[in-house]
């Protein structure tokens, strides 16, 4: 059963806790509802594990893992991940993650996306599901672009494979944009474009045409690219990036951070 408001409050703007953090952007509410059945969500200081609890957002204080929750500011951030960096907020093993990287930043971001934890390159945080969803959903296909060795030399054959598109266990990829960087005697350097976003996809493409992975960095995502920004340092988007990810309309929460 819901908690219940007071009456004596109801001329207050009052929602549920699961709709504080859907409303300010941080979540779904089906993940609001698992975030605050795992105590990470305080009201006033104290945990609260109730979805349905009343909140009083004039005189309440919301958090989530100590942050304040607040509305209407979105905020968008570029990380460049270092690899042996995992993307979740917290790891079982005690490995650090992304969130190490941002600990100063003082609000609440999460992931638009993944990058294994051997890959290293571009990482958006936001707290804006709206954006996040049109940088992950692959129908709005949204390029990403990587930096690859391999682990052999390929031929022009492998690489106009992985131009035309290959089979993974989940079915055919669509075609990709690949560039031949460098070679050496012993593996190739290629750039790929890809805009889908399966778990593991561009490791997954070079095994089917019979290479591995040693290095991937992801360059791109979109027309945004890693610049200058440096190893475990984020940035704020700019104005015109965000126009270009289709977030133009949105103000950006300007922050900065050098890499540690």
């Amino acid at each position: 059963m819901k908690d219940q408001p007071d009456r004596g409050r109801a001329s207050r703007p009052l929602k549920t806790l699961e709709r504080v953090l859907s409303k300010a952007g941080l979540a779904s509410r089906t993940d609001a509802r698992r975030w605050i059945a795992a105590g990470r969500v305080q009201v006033n200081g104290k945990p609260v594990r109730t979805p349905d609890h009343w909140v009083d957002l004039g005189s309440d204080k919301v958090s989530l893992d100590g942050c304040p929750v607040r509305t209407g500011k979105k905020v968008y951030l570029l990380l460049y991940k270092p690899k042996g960096y995992l993307t979740t907020y917290k790891d079982p093993e005690g490995r650090p993650t992304v969130y190490d990287l941002i600990s100063g930043l003082g609000t609440w971001v999460f992931p638009a996306g993944r990058l294994d934890l051997d890959s290293s390159g571009l990482l958006v945080l936001t707290n804006d599901t709206q954006f996040a969803e049109k940088l992950t959903n692959p129908e709005h296909k949204v390029p990403k672009t990587y930096q690859v060795k391999a682990s052999s030399l390929l031929t022009d054959e492998q690489i106009e494979k992985l131009r035309r598109g290959v089979t993974l266990s989940d079915g055919p990829t669509k075609p990709a944009r690949v560039t031949r960087l460098r070679d050496s005697p012993k593996y190739s350097v290629i750039q790929i474009t890809i805009t889908e976003g399966r778990n593991r996809q561009v490791r997954r493409m070079l095994e089917a045409v019979g290479s591995k992975v040693l290095k991937l960095v992801r360059t791109a995502i979109g027309p945004v690219e890693i610049g200058d920004l440096k190893i475990g340092a984020y940035r704020s988007l700019s104005f015109q990036e965000l126009q270009q990810l289709g977030a133009g309309s949105r103000k950006s929460y300007f922050a900065s951070k050098s890499s540690l």
